[in-house]
């Protein structure tokens, strides 16, 4: 679980809410202490730098949305049976989490796209996924055909999609329903579909 004294909280959300308003560059920090109801000086005693806060917003996010899938129930024989429904049961709880916290992932996409973001990712620990990739694992020795794929470029086509409609819904691009949620599950998995058989199938 993601646990931070309340002030580091409410600047952390504050910084969320002014990168979503004036834009990752754009954000000062007296934007963010305003939001977070304190002074610059007192900000700074928590974060030395701008680049310091945006990163430690990116892992708390992060961290949030690797959670997720510590709270899912996984179960291997609907992978066997039905390998398409058993990625919804773990996508769908994904997607939703960014659907609901539109100032994170505006933030996020943002971040991603960013300078900050290629020195951040050469030395980012990613272990808090390893549930996540626990399951990825059991999809890979349950589908050959996965190995396959350049496994960065699976996970930058799942995630950045992910969460770019996700910010779509956020900013009102797309409505916030079923049928939204089933066409970009839809135009994700198309491609993967070929993927997913299992060795006596291939």
């Amino acid at each position: 679980m993601v646990t931070l004294d309340d002030t580091r909280i409410r600047i952390i959300s504050a910084t969320m809410k002014a990168v979503r308003q004036y834009g990752l560059e754009g954000v000062r920090i007296q934007n963010i202490s305003q939001l977070a109801g304190i002074s610059p000086g007192a900000l700074y005693r928590y974060f030395d730098s701008k680049e310091r806060l945006v990163t430690e917003c990116f892992t708390y996010v992060d961290r949030q949305a690797a959670e997720i899938f510590e709270h899912l129930e996984f179960d291997p024989r609907i992978m066997l049976v039905d390998p398409i429904r058993a990625v919804k049961g773990l996508w769908l709880p994904y997607f939703r989490f960014w659907v609901s916290h539109p100032d994170e992932t505006v933030f996020y996409h943002r971040f991603r796209d960013s300078s900050f973001f290629p020195e951040y990712d050469r030395n980012r620990d990613v272990s808090y996924f390893g549930t996540f990739a626990g399951m990825v694992r059991a999809f890979r020795e349950a589908f050959p055909g996965l190995k396959e794929i350049n496994q960065d470029l699976l996970w930058l086509h799942v995630l950045t999609s992910t969460v770019m409609y996700a910010k779509y819904v956020a900013e009102g691009v797309l409505p916030d329903n079923q049928e939204t949620q089933e066409t970009v599950f839809c135009l994700l998995t198309t491609g993967l579909g070929g993927y997913l058989k299992t060795e006596s199938e291939a």
